[in-house]
């Protein structure tokens, strides 16, 4: 169960990070993502994003296996 959640912690700073790139595309803006404004600084925690990618690399590997 840690292991899931260390993943998962690993996965939303690795999104995080790329962000700036993702939301050119449009990802990061989707209704479930969390954007706010605290010290003059916006952070995002982008969980539907990270499902909708996450589908697509499932999809993407379930077609190659």
């Amino acid at each position: 169960m840690i292991r899931w959640v260390v993943v998962i912690f690993i996965g939303l700073v690795v999104f995080a990070n790329l962000l700036p790139w993702l939301q050119k595309l449009g990802i990061g803006k989707l209704p479930g993502d969390l954007r706010f404004k605290l010290f003059g600084k916006i952070f995002t925690i982008p969980f539907a994003s990270t499902v909708l990618l996450s589908l697509a690399i499932l999809l993407v590997a379930k077609f190659l296996k």
